[in-house]
């Protein structure tokens, strides 16, 4: 008996990676694959997996949420880390969203409709550097979210850089409308003023 028998290894199941269809995945089937990642994207018929999420990233998310949350008017709510069904072949998910209180379907949603996103929010990674300023704004604006904030890291300061998007209706391509360091302040969607430099505090202890 081999040693890995001995140890019980031969008994652990063995992943098998889902095989794509010969015309790719669709946004449905998103839901069906068995034993998915957790925040596994749909872009252009491909699965895309997250890598291990930086501490950046992770207190930029908590900032926005937070901050988005208090500000918001009572028409609208905040989502974290939800997927959008933009067409048949592409379900991002943004790091954050904001929609209608009244996209709301209930505790087995797992998608949102393009038209109901308000706002939609990318934080970049390393891994997701060409996706968040090239490939995922495009087809935000084409399915017609109206305002996208793509955040980076200013590598010298450490802190968050916004850059903030607006949707132009008549050629359904983004314009940028702000960039921000330390104090981003905006009147659309709503009013909105978040202190940048407070990405390292926790919310509400200042």
């Amino acid at each position: 008996m081999s040693a890995a028998s001995d140890n019980g290894l031969d008994d652990e199941p063995v992943y098998r990676w889902p095989i794509p269809p010969p015309e790719g995945w669709t946004a449905d089937d998103l839901d069906r694959i068995p034993g998915l990642p957790p925040h596994t994207e749909l872009i252009d018929g491909s699965l895309v997996f997250m890598s291990p999420q930086t501490r950046f990233h992770l207190r930029c998310m908590r900032l926005l949420e937070y901050s988005l949350l208090v500000q918001a008017p009572d028409h609208l709510d905040v989502d974290r880390e939800f997927t959008v069904r933009l067409d048949e072949k592409n379900r991002p998910e943004p790091d954050i969203l904001v929609i209608p209180v009244e996209a709301d379907s209930g505790p087995d949603q797992t998608w949102h409709k393009p038209e109901d996103v308000i706002l939609a929010v990318e934080v970049v990674s390393p891994d997701s550097r060409e996706r968040d300023r090239k490939v995922k704004p495009g087809k935000y604006a084409a399915a017609g979210v109206r305002h996208f904030w793509r955040v980076e890291q200013d590598e010298d300061r450490g802190l968050p850089v916004v850059y903030v998007y607006e949707l132009d209706p008549a050629t359904k391509a983004y314009a940028l409308s702000g960039i921000f360091h330390d104090r981003l302040k905006l009147s659309v969607p709503f009013d909105i003023e978040v202190d940048l430099t407070a990405v390292n505090e926790r919310p509400g202890r200042r």
